[in-house]
């Protein structure tokens, strides 16, 4: 996951927290994130990178609608990441 930028990361992130979100679902969960608009130009290529990598899966609801989905090794990848950070983020020992 060290290879990806923080928006594919934020990608992969909000599909694990959905039920094989489409595209435009994805879309509206990180512009309420970001606070701004998310471009069909970098959405798009953004999740075709993820499934490039083999970290998502990419599927087809109905003939206008493709819907996503983490493989195996996108879990693999989150699980290996929150342990990583949890070495460095106590969020117990944070000042309040």
């Amino acid at each position: 996951m060290y290879d990806l930028t923080g928006f594919q990361r934020d990608l992969l992130y909000t599909i694990a927290g959905k039920e094989k979100p489409h595209g435009l679902a994805i879309k509206e969960e990180l512009e309420n994130y970001y606070e701004k608009e998310i471009h069909h130009g970098r959405l798009y290529p953004n999740l075709d990178t993820l499934v490039d990598k083999g970290l998502v899966e990419k599927g087809e609801r109905d003939r206008r609608t493709n819907f996503y989905n983490l493989t195996r090794r996108g879990r693999r990848e989150i699980e290996a990441r929150r342990e990583w950070e949890n070495q460095y983020v106590d969020t117990e020992s944070l000042p309040a």
